[in-house]
């Protein structure tokens, strides 16, 4: 008798496995978190600096925040790095 290739509703696909990763922040502080995310957004905004960092970002309608990526990976715009645009 053949298998049936229908999806068993009772098994939940595979979720990502959270190791501990450790961030890096445009200021160079570094946190290690347990996430499986390609980038986390810190919104404490604890440090003296922080009112002035250039990487600080302030959204219409929701706290600063910074950006923390994984140490170690490309800049999610360097990529653009090397774009030229007409003459």
């Amino acid at each position: 008798m053949p298998r049936s290739t229908a999806p068993n509703p009772a098994r939940r696909p595979a979720q990502p496995r959270e190791t501990e990763t450790t961030y890096l922040a445009g200021c160079g502080r570094t946190w290690a978190v347990a996430s499986a995310e390609a980038d986390l957004a810190y919104t404490d905004q604890a440090f003296p600096e922080c009112p002035a960092c250039p990487h600080r970002v302030e959204p219409e309608g929701g706290p600063p925040f910074c950006t923390l990526r994984p140490v170690n990976t490309a800049h999610p715009f360097a990529a653009l790095a090397g774009l030229k645009l007409g003459d």
